[in-house]
């Protein structure tokens, strides 16, 4: 029995380890093209959540239904399914249970990422479906200088340095979630960012999204596409 018991617990072990192993590889697809991102393990329940949204098909056939260029895209707002031309959209989903705020520092407005949108509820806790891809552009040294200031907090050299070639919206960090990012090109952000839209800055034509999920090894999404994990 006890023999029995000890491999029982390795069995388990042994799950457990292989499960850190691999992870979700995300495919969110439109008919301009398709983009890959993967979620991070420091904002769990964010993590958790989208999860479960896009194993049930939730996404499927909503829209980016805001689109501000040298900013975001916008989508997830479950009202933007079918929705009519001209129809002003955002405030879908306020009847989901929203998410607590999963700051980390680590965690940045750089381009390529996903956040979550939120009202303005004082304890910033995320619409449990909205989220936005960041396109955002190029930061100076002095405007991060000033942005530090404002939002008391402190970049790194590194953080400085993607914000200064790579580009983003730093304005936003510590007070929206960050929960993920882009992997490979970022060329749908552009396309998707540079579109035609009307006065509630929704896209003229309708930028509808599919996202799906296949779990991966970690080390195969670190080769295919660049990404490494903390």
């Amino acid at each position: 029995m006890k023999k029995l018991l000890i491999l029982a617990s390795l069995l388990t072990l042994s799950a457990s380890v292989f499960s850190q192993k691999k992870d979700y590889l995300y495919t969110l697809e439109t008919d301009k093209g398709q983009l890959h991102f993967v979620l991070y393990d420091e904002t769990p329940l964010h993590k958790a959540n989208f999860e479960k949204l896009v194993s049930s098909g939730f996404f499927d056939g909503l829209l980016f239904h805001r689109v501000i260029k040298d900013f975001m895209i916008q989508g997830g707002d479950p009202e933007s399914r079918n929705a009519e031309k001209g129809t002003r959209l955002g405030g879908g989903g306020g009847n989901m249970e929203r998410i607590p705020f999963e700051y980390n520092p680590v965690r940045f407005h750089k381009k390529g990422v996903i956040a979550a949108a939120r009202d303005n509820n004082p304890e910033k806790k995320s619409s449990a479906c909205q989220f936005y891809i960041v396109q955002g552009k190029k930061i100076t040294d002095s405007e991060l200088d000033a942005l530090e200031k404002r939002n008391d907090l402190k970049y790194t050299e590194a953080q400085r340095t993607t914000y200064k070639t790579l580009g983003g919206t730093p304005r936003l960090d510590k007070n929206y979630t960050v929960f993920g990012e882009v992997v490979g090109t970022t060329d749908l952000i552009d396309t998707i960012a540079g579109v035609k839209t009307d006065s509630f800055d929704r896209p003229e034509e309708d930028q509808k999204m599919k996202i799906s999920m296949k779990k991966m090894k970690r080390k195969k999404i670190t080769k295919k596409y660049g990404y490494k994990y903390l």
